[in-house]
């Protein structure tokens, strides 16, 4: 089965749990019920959606929803074939799953721009992508990483292949920093908040800071085009919902925190705390509301993956996603 860049790097992050148990729903008969699910394990990426169920907003919108974690089978195609009603998947994944006439589409970026970089330890001394040279990359087995790190070292007229590419699989990142590995690739919301949490000091290269085309939506919202066909307006007060979730999020940030840890209790509660607070600016950053993608950002990383042969196939923008769906949206 094909992985997606993200996808795989989301396994490292938050290891992946292979199970389909919902959550406790309501089980009242007056609300329609709608399954949501995760890309992976819980974490703040979907805080918004344990906030919208723990405060009632689902309910309030006539809405019974179970949040569950996939199984064998992917996000996207649980979505397609009608499995589940919403998915958090990336743009990168529904890029990819278009060109193959899968029929997703995306209604909501979770996270304004890119949040993802190449960490080290300090010790290293690796502070911008020339620095990669010379260095042993812990690599998690997609072919688009060489091609991502590359573009970033062409940036400082700096050489990819004088990187070393070793395979750690699902390795955590702070193992293989302690068996020779100098850098990977991590979301910052999560494994730099641990490794502050911890008190190892990292240098950040992130990706946003050398390339534009790389500065895309992850994660994201989706659903299926059959769906926005014939319930448009159970997706209106899902995001209605939503929407209000990651409002709270982005206002409230220690609420939010602890509706999460409520709802999934193996999580630490300081790395919960610090990580929702680090991203409650960065839910909605500079965009106009929550949730809102932009079309320019959707055709610079399809060319981008065009031009590293990392796409086949054609992709439309405009139809790879959708505001209208959103509170205020196009009706």
């Amino acid at each position: 089965m094909k992985k997606s860049m993200l996808a795989l790097l989301t396994i490292i992050l938050f290891s992946f749990v292979a199970c389909g148990t919902p959550q406790s729903g309501e089980n009242n008969p007056s609300l329609k019920k709608v399954t949501v699910v995760l890309d992976w394990t819980p974490n703040t990426n979907h805080t918004g959606l344990y906030v919208a169920k723990e405060k009632g907003f689902f309910k309030e919108e006539g809405l019974e929803v179970n949040i569950i974690q996939p199984g064998k089978t992917t996000v996207e195609q649980m979505i397609a074939s009608n499995h589940a009603d919403f998915g958090v998947s990336y743009q990168e994944s529904v890029t990819h799953a278009r060109t193959q006439n899968v029929p997703i589409i995306s209604i909501a970026a979770v996270i304004q721009h890119n949040t993802s970089g190449f960490a080290s330890p300090v010790d290293k001394n690796i502070q911008t992508p020339k620095d990669f040279e010379g260095k042993k990359y812990g690599a998690f087995g997609s072919p688009a990483e060489k091609q991502v790190i590359g573009s970033l070292m062409q940036k400082e007229n700096a050489d990819v292949n004088k990187v070393t590419f070793a395979n750690i699989g699902s390795m955590d990142f702070f193992t293989a920093m302690k068996q020779g590995i100098d850098f990977a690739w991590i979301y910052y919301g999560w494994t730099g908040i641990e490794a502050e949490l911890r008190g190892e000091k990292l240098n950040m290269v992130y990706i946003t800071d050398y390339s534009k085309e790389l500065d895309y939506y992850t994660p994201v919202l989706i659903t299926s085009e059959e769906k926005t066909e014939k319930d448009p307006e159970t997706i209106r007060a899902f995001m209605r919902a939503v929407s209000k979730g990651y409002e709270l999020a982005i206002k409230q940030p220690k609420e939010a925190a602890d509706i999460l840890v409520k709802a999934v209790p193996d999580l630490d509660p300081k790395l919960v705390e610090k990580s929702q607070e680090w991203l409650s600016t960065r839910y909605q950053a500079d965009a106009s509301q929550w949730g809102t993608q932009k079309l320019e950002v959707w055709e610079n990383y399809a060319r981008w993956m065009k031009e590293h042969q990392l796409l086949e196939g054609e992709f439309d923008a405009k139809k790879a996603f959708t505001n209208a769906f959103l509170p205020g949206g196009e009706k």
